[in-house]
């Protein structure tokens, strides 16, 4: 059976990126290996929508997440974090890890972070060196409003403003420079379509400045030493040759779509995927869901656990479920990175076949029939997903940086 990857990361590898990790290794301080760095940065750059320097890491995404921590602060500084998810939580313990203390703004899980509640706690700490912010919540499919909280902060205070942009850059609009962020990251396995290994990030020129002043421990994630070597396209240690290979592949696919286009086709496909599952009775989890992932709520009767199982043994397609709390409660489906129209249509089609398989003719069917409008049909939701696909463009984006 056809394995079909449907998870926020890893997510699929298109073909020619898996010829590409194949090849040969070079080396890396060679002129051949400098060439393809030279085109992964400058491409790195249109992605983020920044004229920094956009630093590759051989890290995970949370690599990234420490390499901010300790190139921005000191210990005893004190910082904002947003503590709405699994990945936002992640902020507040590598803060105190460095022994900076964290000031949450909590946020229920699925709920929307108001910028006014934004604005009131940078009002409220005006000593807070930073506000690290999760755009993309892949714990529970929901994405803030960054663009307008970046202002927010802005417009309030003198707070640097971090991003974890792991699950939303290549999916949703982010520009780095156009909304006043001064740092950003994101990691390889996500929506730059390439294996889990890289990360990445970049600093503004105000997020340089503070970086001098850092007294946080640092030697692998020393980001001065990465942004001289930068100049003459290399790295300060060995890095993950072959993903840096893939990647100019990957980056190279994404130029030639356009990134407009990609946020485009990401908006269509999640609200395909949403739609698709309201025909079969199902409900989206998050009250501002994102164009990266959604989270499906169980209804009463159907674990979570044995859903996934069933759409992974019986059909070939694999989905995340939920983390702590919400095991067993929810399931996340990922339209992110390679994936298109047919994608889908053939995870909506697997879901209703799924949930049928799952509830029979049991209370859960009735109430999913309930919830549809009609009695339960398992096709349901690619007749609905179909129709989402054939609407016209909801959103145009514009590009501040087209690195042409």
């Amino acid at each position: 059976m056809k394995q079909r990857l449907f998870t926020p990361g890893p997510t699929p590898i298109p073909e020619e990126v898996l010829s590409a990790l194949s090849r040969p290794i070079i080396h890396h301080r060679q002129a051949d290996f400098k060439e393809i760095f030279r085109r992964t940065c400058t491409e790195l750059k249109y992605l983020f929508q920044t004229k920094e320097d956009v630093v590759t890491l051989t890290a995970s995404g949370t690599g990234a997440m420490e390499a901010a921590v300790v190139n921005l602060l000191s210990s005893g500084d004190s910082a904002i974090y947003v503590d709405g998810g699994k990945f936002g939580e992640r902020w507040g313990h590598i803060l105190k890890q460095y022994s900076v203390t964290p000031i949450p703004i909590k946020v229920e899980w699925g709920s929307v972070l108001e910028a006014e509640t934004v604005r009131e706690t940078v009002l409220k700490h005006p000593k807070a060196k930073a506000v690290f912010l999760t755009h993309s919540e892949s714990s529970t499919g929901t994405a803030i409003d960054l663009k307008r909280i970046s202002e927010t902060v802005n417009n309030s205070s003198k707070a640097l403003i971090v991003v974890d942009g792991i699950s939303s850059i290549g999916a949703l609009e982010v520009q780095m420079d156009a909304w006043g962020i001064d740092v950003l990251i994101t990691g390889s396995q996500k929506g730059l379509m390439i294996p889990p290994g890289l990360s990445f990030i970049a600093f503004s020129q105000r997020a340089r400045e503070a970086a001098r002043t850092s007294r946080l421990p640092k030697f692998y994630f020393d980001l001065e030493r990465a942004w001289e070597t930068v100049k003459e396209m290399q790295t300060p240690w060995t890095p993950a040759i072959s993903l840096i290979v893939g990647l100019d592949v990957a980056l190279q696919m994404i130029r030639q779509e356009g990134l407009q286009d990609i946020w485009i086709r990401h908006d269509r496909l999640a609200h395909a995927v949403r739609e698709g599952s309201a025909a079969l009775g199902l409900e989206t989890f998050s009250k501002s869901p994102s164009n990266s992932v959604t989270a499906l709520l169980m209804p009463q009767g159907i674990d979570g656990e044995a859903l996934r199982s069933q759409l992974r043994k019986k059909h070939g397609i694999i989905v995340a479920g939920g983390q702590d709390h919400l095991k067993g409660k929810v399931i996340r489906i990922a339209h992110l990175g390679h994936v298109d129209n047919l994608d889908i249509i053939a995870v909506v089609a697997a879901l209703g076949m799924a949930v049928e398989e799952c509830v029979g003719g049991s209370d859960p069917a009735a109430s999913l029939s309930a919830r549809s409008g009609t009695g339960f049909d398992p096709g349901a939701g690619v007749k609905a997903a179909l129709r989402e696909l054939s609407k016209p463009v909801r959103h145009r984006f514009e590009l501040e940086y087209s690195y042409q």
